[in-house]
Formats: C-alpha cells, sequence, structure tokens
C-alpha cells in the first residue's frame, strides 16, 4: 500500500513581516513532523528570498514566492510589511494565484488583510489582530469581521487573530489532518497551555 503524501505548508515571508505570526505556527507544524507525522515545510520569500522581519530577524526563504513550489497549505503572516504588499497589484495577483491552488488558505493577523485584498474573503467570515481592524475592514470590505474568536473558519479558509493566536490555529489544523490526540501531543510538546501572568485585570 502506498503511503499518503504529506502536507506540504508554504509559509509566506516579506519585510517587515511579524515573526510570531509565522514562526508560532512554524513551530507547531515542526513539531507535528517531528512526532512523525508526514508534513514538508517551505518558505517563501517576496519579493526575494532574503527578508528582514518586523523584529529585526534576518532570514532567507526556501524559495521567491514567484519561483516556489505549490503548498497545499498556505500560511500569510501579518505585520506592518502587510500596508505597502496591500497596495501592490503584482504582489496581489500571484497571491491570488498561489491561494487558488492551495486546499488551504491560512493567515494570522494582518494577513487576512491581504487575503480581503485579492477578494478570497468576499462573503466570508474572517478575523484579524483587533488593533488593526479598520486596515482589515478596508482591505475586506465584503467579508464579515469576528472579533471575539482566536480563530475563525469558512470552508478551508482558516483566518487568526493577532500574533499568538496563529499557534492556535496550527494546532487546529494538525487536529483536522491527523486527529486530536496527535495535536494534544504536539500541543503538550511545546507546552502550550497559556497561563498569562496579568490576565486579570486585578493582578
Amino acid at each position: 500500500m502506498n503511503e499518503a503524501p504529506p502536507k506540504t505548508i508554504g509559509i509566506l515571508v516579506f519585510d517587515d513581516a511579524e515573526e510570531l505570526d509565522f514562526t508560532g505556527p512554524l513551530e507547531v507544524f515542526a513539531t507535528a513532523r517531528q512526532t512523525g507525522l508526514p508534513i514538508e515545510i517551505f518558505t517563501l520569500g517576496w519579493p526575494r528570498r532574503e527578508v528582514h522581519c518586523a523584529k529585526g530577524l534576518h532570514l532567507v526563504a526556501d524559495h521567491t514566492l514567484a519561483d516556489g513550489p505549490q503548498p497545499e497549505a498556505l500560511l500569510v503572516p501579518g505585520g506592518m510589511g502587510t500596508r505597502p504588499l496591500a497596495k501592490n497589484d503584482a504582489f496581489l495577483a500571484l497571491l491570488r494565484q498561489k491561494l487558488d491552488g492551495a486546499d488551504w488558505q491560512l493567515s494570522v493577523c494582518t494577513g487576512s488583510a491581504l487575503l480581503g485584498r485579492t477578494g478570497l474573503l468576499d462573503g466570508r467570515r474572517a478575523t484579524s489582530n483587533r488593533i488593526a481592524s479598520p486596515f482589515f475592514r478596508d482591505s475586506a470590505p465584503r467579508a464579515t469581521y469576528v472579533d471575539d474568536e482566536r480563530y475563525v473558519r469558512d470552508g478551508n479558509i482558516v483566518t487568526s487573530a493577532g500574533v499568538s493566536a496563529g499557534i492556535d490555529m496550527a494546532l487546529w489544523l494538525v487536529g483536522q489532518w491527523f486527529g486530536v490526540e496527535l495535536a494534544r501531543t504536539v500541543q503538550t510538546r511545546i507546552e502550550y497551555f497559556p497561563e498569562p501572568p496579568y490576565a486579570d485585570a486585578a493582578d
């Protein structure tokens, strides 16, 4: 019996992308791979492989967005770099092409604004970083904005809220692909049981 092909995950990176938007989900998917699950991960840089992220991380992507392979799941992070990209017609056309070729379209934070600018979110429910909701609403005027969920699934489009919410989204997707118990194993391995010290206003 032939084994099922691995799930392929492409992560878009660009100048001024917010690091945790993509490194959080990357940690989840890579840990799932370490447990033996069939997952391949690669990064797609725009417009070149070398990018300079929002908090100072410099990295070289595996491929450019233009030349890279088509992933089964494409993840679009947020960050201040989404603002100029939302006005870049060449980028948006290529992004829509890659999104259309993916079985799953994922975003973190203001990455959903880029999905909105391609028209992908028309008639869909979606979320983004709360503090960037005006940018999202302007970029996705035909979408229904959800402001009280960590991630929102509408069909095979999954958008997550600000920064750390991408971890929740990635764990959910691992559960969809491979089962809830395996996703819980990944969650345990990365010790993702948030208990922030100042969660309560009284703390």
